[in-house]
C-alpha cells in the first residue's frame, strides 16, 4: 500500500484525490490547503480522509509520496527539506499533466479511428465535404459539409458537369485516367483545402464514377498540431520511464514484449532485441512468468521471487494488469534487484555467527593446568570436541566445568552456531520445562502469543550446556532423556514433536552413582550422559598450578580495580599451597581479589598478610601496630580500612558472603549440603551466590 499526501486542494488536488480513490494499492492519508474553503478539503472530509491547513503535521515516515499541487516553488522546496529520505516528492503539475495527456491521447486515437472509417465509407460520412460524379461526369453527391465549405447549395450543383461547375475539382480527370489523386492542396473559392480524389469501380473493375473528399486546411493544421502534441506526450512519458531506476517491463494482451527501459537492461543484461515482440517468458531463467499469470487472472501480484537474464539475477517482481475502459491491454512489471539485499543478509548471518561464537568465550588456551590430572582432562576434552557425542563434566564446584564446556564448543564443528548455558538448579522446575522445551500459544496463563521456542530449539545446530544436571527432578530427567534418545522435543501444550540437532554437554558436582542408589537419579539417563566422562581435578591436588592461576588473576583484577600489582611473594605462595582450597578456583579468585583490595595502592607484591583465608583471624597477619590497631583489624577486614565507616548493608552483606564461603568450604562445594547447613532453600543459595559473585 502506497501512502500519499496531497498538498493543495484546488482543481488539481481535487482531481488527483478523485483519481486515487479508485486505486486499490494507493491510500490518501491526507490533503491540505491554506484555504479552508478549498473544494478538495470538503471532498476529503466526505470520504473520511484527513484534511487540514498545514502539511508539516502530516510529514512522517508513513508518507511514501507527497504530491505538491499548489504550483508554488517555495512550498515545493520546503516540503523537499522536511520530507523523510524514503518519501518521494512529485510536483502536482506533472501528475495532473500526465493524467490529462493520457485522457487526450485516448480520445485522439479514438477520433483518428473514426476519421479513417469515415474516409473509407464515403457515402455514410458527414464530417468531410464530399463531391461525387457518375460515369458521365455529372455531379451526383454534394453533401452538407461541401455546402458549408463552398457556400453553394447542393441543389445548384447536383446534375451539372463537374468539369464546368467545379473545374478545379479534377474529378473529370480522375474519371478519365482511373488514377487517384490524394492529399492535393486546392483553392476552393477563398478557402484552401486538402482533397483526396479517388475513382469508384464496379465489381468488374470498371470506373463508374469518382469521389472527392476534402476539408478546410485549418482543420488539417489543427490535427497536425494535435499529432505533434501527442508525440511530445509520448516522448515525455518515455523519458520518465527511462529515467527511473526501477526496471520496467511491459507486454501486450497476448503476452509479447512491447517496452523495456534502460534500468531493465542494466539489471537483466537483455536488450530490446531480446525482449520486444518476444514471449513474456523470454527473460525468465528460473520461475513462472508473472506477466502471463496477470494476463490470465487480471489480478496484480507482488513480491514474487524469480531469476532473470543470462546471469540468473535474483529479483522480486510486482506486476499489474493494464486496463483501458475495462478492456485488458497488457501488463506492466516493476523488477527489483535483491542481490544487494541477499548480500547484506549473508553479512548479517555472518555477524550473527560471530556473535553466537562470542557467547562461548573461552577456549582451551584459557585453561590453566600442568598437573598430570589436568593435562589428561584437557586431552580428553580436545578429543571430545571432535565428536558429536554427549559429554559429562564431573568435578567439585569451582573447578572450571563451564570453562571446559566453552572450550569444547569452540573447538568443535559447531563453533559458529549457538552456545547456550542453562543452570538447572537455579531455575524452578515449572519454569525450567518451558524454558528448555518452549511452549505453544495458550499453553498456560501468560503464554506469549504465537508460543515460544525453547532453549533446545534455539541451540539447534550448536551446543547446550546443562550445568548442575544432578539437581534435576526425576520427571525433568525423563524429558531430558527423550531429547538425548529421540533427538526431538515436545513443547509445553504441544502435540507435535520437533526435531533438534543439538550437542549436549552436562556438568555436575553430585555423586551420580550414589544418587542412583538412593533413587534420585535415573540410571538410563546416567548412561546416556556418561558417554564421554571428563573428571576435572580439584585445586588441592594440582597445587602446582597455583602460581599460574594467581598471576592470571592478578592481571584480571589489575584491570578491574585499577591496580598495578606485579606478582605474588614466595612466602604467600607457600601459604597458598598449604591450604586445601575446598572452593577450588572460585575460592582462589575471591582470595586473590580480597588480597589486592587489602593492599595499599603503592604496594606491588602480594605478601602473606594480604592474603586472608577462611577461618583465619585477619589480626594475626598484621605486622607491628598498636594494640588498638590489632584489635580493630578484624572489624577493618569487614568494615573497610581504619577510619572508613561502611553502610550497615555492606557490612552485613560481607559477613553473609564470608559465612556462605565457609559453608561451601565445609561441604567441599556441594551446594545442596551447604544450603542445608545454612538453613535456606537451594534456590535461595543460588540467588545469594549470584549476588556475591560466588558462582
Amino acid at each position: 500500500m502506497i501512502n500519499i499526501l496531497i498538498v493543495g486542494a484546488g482543481r488539481g488536488g481535487t482531481a488527483l484525490l478523485k483519481a486515487f480513490q479508485d486505486l486499490a494499492k494507493v491510500r490518501v492519508i491526507g490533503i491540505v490547503d491554506i484555504d479552508p474553503s478549498a473544494p478538495g478539503l470538503a471532498l476529503a472530509r466526505e470520504n473520511g480522509i484527513a484534511a487540514g491547513e498545514s502539511y508539516e503535521e502530516y510529514l512522517n515516515e508513513q508518507v511514501d509520496v507527497v504530491i505538491e499541487a499548489t504550483g508554488d516553488p517555495g512550498v515545493n522546496r520546503r516540503i523537499n527539506e522536511l520530507k523523510g529520505k524514503h518519501t518521494t516528492l512529485v510536483p502536482g503539475a506533472i501528475a495532473s499533466l500526465m493524467m490529462h495527456l493520457m485522457l487526450e491521447k485516448e480520445a485522439l486515437i479514438h477520433q483518428l479511428k473514426v476519421s479513417r472509417s469515415e474516409l473509407s465509407i464515403v457515402l455514410n460520412s458527414t464530417h468531410d465535404a464530399m463531391i461525387a460524379i457518375n460515369a458521365d461526369g455529372v455531379i451526383a453527391l454534394y453533401n452538407a459539409a461541401a455546402e458549408r465549405l463552398t457556400g453553394i447549395d447542393a441543389g445548384e450543383m447536383i446534375g451539372k458537369l463537374a468539369s464546368v461547375a467545379v473545374p478545379n475539382s479534377r474529378l473529370h480527370v480522375v474519371l478519365q485516367t482511373g488514377e487517384p489523386e490524394l492529399n492535393q492542396l486546392q483553392q476552393f473559392g477563398k478557402t484552401r483545402i486538402i482533397t483526396n480524389r479517388v475513382p469508384v469501380r464496379d465489381e468488374a473493375g470498371q470506373v463508374v464514377g469518382a469521389v472527392a473528399v476534402f476539408r478546410d486546411i485549418t482543420e488539417v493544421q489543427q490535427l497536425a498540431e494535435e499529432v505533434t502534441n501527442l508525440k511530445e506526450i509520448q516522448e515525455l512519458l518515455q523519458a520518465i520511464i527511462n529515467s527511473t531506476q526501477d526496471a520496467i517491463s511491459v507486454v501486450d494482451k497476448e503476452g509479447r514484449g512491447i517496452m523495456i527501459n534502460p534500468a531493465y537492461t542494466r539489471l537483466t543484461g537483455l536488450t530490446e532485441g531480446d525482449i520486444i515482440g518476444k514471449p513474456a517468458e523470454a527473460d525468465i531463467a528460473e520461475g513462472e512468468s508473472m506477466h502471463m499469470k496477470v494476463l490470465t487472472t487480471r489480478k496484480p501480484v507482488r513480491g514474487v521471487g524469480l531469476k532473470v537474464g543470462p546471469m540468473k539475477r535474483e529479483v522480486l517482481v510486482n506486476v499489474a494488469p493494464i486496463e483501458v475502459d475495462g478492456m485488458l491491454k497488457g501488463s506492466v512489471g516493476i523488477i527489483h534487484d535483491i542481490s544487494e539485499i541477499k548480500k547484506l543478509t549473508d553479512e548479517l548471518n555472518q555477524a550473527k555467527q560471530l556473535i553466537r561464537k562470542l557467547e562461548a568465550k573461552y577456549t582451551f588456551d584459557d585453561i590453566i593446568g600442568t598437573s598430570n590430572e589436568m593435562v589428561m582432562a584437557i586431552e580428553q576434552a580436545r578429543k571430545a570436541a571432535q565428536t558429536p557425542a554427549t559429554v559429562l563434566l564431573r568435578g567439585e564446584s569451582g573447578t572450571g566445568k563451564e570453562l571446559f564446556a566453552h572450550a569444547i564448543h569452540n573447538d568443535s564443528e559447531r563453533k559458529y552456531n549457538q552456545f547456550i548455558r542453562v543452570n538447572c538448579a537455579a531455575i524452578s522446575e515449572s519454569l525450567l520445562e518451558s524454558e528448555l522445551f518452549g511452549y505453544e500459544e495458550g499453553a498456560f496463563t501468560g503464554a506469549k502469543r504465537g508460543g515460544k521456542k525453547g532453549l533446545f530449539e534455539e541451540a539447534s545446530g550448536g551446543t547446550i550446556f546443562l550445568d548442575e544436571i544432578g539437581e534435576l527432578s526425576m520427571s525433568m530427567q525423563a524429558k531430558i532423556l527423550r531429547v538425548l534418545q529421540e533427538k526431538e522435543i515436545l513443547r509445553v501444550g504441544g502435540a507435535k514433536a520437533t526435531t533438534v540437532d543439538v550437542r549436549v554437554i552436562a556438568a555436575t558436582n553430585v555423586n551420580l552413582e550414589r544418587a542412583m542408589q538412593q533413587g534420585q537419579f535415573r540410571e538410563d539417563l546416567y548412561y546416556r550422559l556418561n558417554v564421554l566422562p571428563i573428571i576435572i581435578p580439584p585445586l588441592r591436588i594440582r597445587k602446582v598450578d597455583l602460581e599460574a592461576f594467581a598471576q592470571r588473576l592478578i592481571q584480571k583484577y589489575n584491570q578491574e580495580y585499577g591496580r598495578s600489582v606485579e606478582r605474588i611473594a614466595a612466602q604467600t605462595l607457600i601459604k597458598m599451597q598449604s591450604y586445601a582450597w575446598p572452593g577450588n578456583v572460585r575460592e582462589l579468585e575471591n582470595a586473590i581479589g580480597r588480597a589486592m583490595i587489602n593492599m595499599k595502592f603503592a604496594e606491588t607484591v602480594i605478601e602473606p598478610h594480604h592474603l586472608i583465608l577462611p577461618g583465619e583471624n585477619p589480626g594475626q597477619n598484621l605486622v607491628g601496630g598498636t594494640a588498638t590497631e590489632r584489635s580493630a583489624a578484624p572489624l577493618a577486614a569487614v568494615a573497610g580500612e581504619a577510619g572508613a565507616v561502611r553502610t550497615l548493608d555492606d557490612v552485613v552483606g560481607e559477613a553473609e558472603r564470608l559465612h556462605i564461603e565457609r559453608a561451601l568450604a565445609q561441604t567441599k562445594g556441594n551446594k545442596t549440603e551447604a544450603a542445608k547447613l545454612l538453613g535456606i532453600a537451594v534456590r535461595s543459595l543460588y540467588y545469594k551466590l549470584d549476588k556475591y559473585g560466588l558462582q
